[in-house]
């Protein structure tokens, strides 16, 4: 049992953030809320050949993937079942990465989850066996290393996009947007383009999500939040503002966050269902 994670390196260094390798006993909590995220992730179930996605919705309908799905960028939260968790591979893609990677568009699949075979097709076959077949977590994250080298090539994130999304995540302000579209010489419309295409939201979705994810960051590990300072340090206009906001991408409100937040600040476990 245990957690252990690689930065790649070599090539798919530029599209690939981290390679990891789970395996824990089930939690005590089924359900668990996934916060958004505009990175793309492609998720390997050694325990189970599924995974069970469920609507934020009152009798919250599943929808079942094979057990190698790709997470598309999100900019909406999902509930996932914590009782197939148990033993799970997953790859994170940088900002823009896995459109590279895939040849997809990830504003054709926002908020999706895909079967790898559907995106991949027969390179992708037999990759889950040959996993579940290596002795140890060491030698699972090699040889997924070694897949992703193969599928990778050449692929790499446009220039413009590597630009925009740091610059976007370091200070998520709007009105950088346009800013960053005369750095490239491009228009607004094809720099949105290109940024969607890659991305898989607009650079104004993309700017909020960022701002959302600050306000996440910073009151996570704190028992007492002042709701206002931090709606002025991420650069709300003001505490509705920040509350709408943190609503639209999380499904949730700021209180309900802060009393139902677990260890890790991406997943809030929902305690009685």
């Amino acid at each position: 049992m245990g957690f252990a994670t690689i930065q790649p390196v070599g090539p798919i260094s530029r599209l690939i953030e981290t390679i990891w390798d789970w395996d824990f006993p089930a939690q005590a909590h089924r359900l668990e809320r996934i916060l958004p995220v505009p990175n793309a992730a492609l998720i390997i179930n050694l325990a189970e050949d599924e995974t069970r996605v469920y609507e934020d919705a009152p009798h919250l309908p599943c929808r079942t993937y094979a057990g190698a799905a790709l997470d598309a960028p999100h900019h909406r939260s999902f509930i996932i079942d914590t009782r197939e968790q148990v033993a799970v591979m997953g790859v994170v893609f940088r900002c823009g990465g896995a459109a590279a990677f895939f040849r997809e568009r990830m504003d054709a699949i926002a908020n999706e989850h895909v079967d790898l075979d559907a995106i991949t097709g027969a390179s992708a076959r037999g990759l889950r066996q040959r996993l579940l077949e290596a002795p140890s977590a060491r030698r699972r994250i090699a040889l997924l290393q070694s897949w992703l080298h193969r599928i990778a090539g050449e692929a790499c994130i446009p220039e413009p996009v590597v630009h925009a999304a740091a610059a976007l995540k370091a200070a998520p302000s709007l009105k950088r947007i346009a800013e960053l579209s005369c750095d490239f010489g491009m228009s607004a419309r094809s720099f949105g383009t290109l940024f969607r295409h890659h991305v898989g939201m607009s650079p104004k979705r993309y700017a909020r999500l960022e701002r959302f994810r600050a306000v996440v960051a910073q009151v996570h590990r704190n028992g007492c939040v002042e709701w206002s300072r931090v709606a002025a340090d991420c650069g709300f206009y003001d505490q509705p503002h920040l509350v709408r906001e943190f609503r639209e991408f999380s499904g949730m409100t700021p209180s309900a966050y802060m009393a139902q937040r677990g260890s890790h600040a991406n997943h809030v476990p929902l305690i009685g269902t």
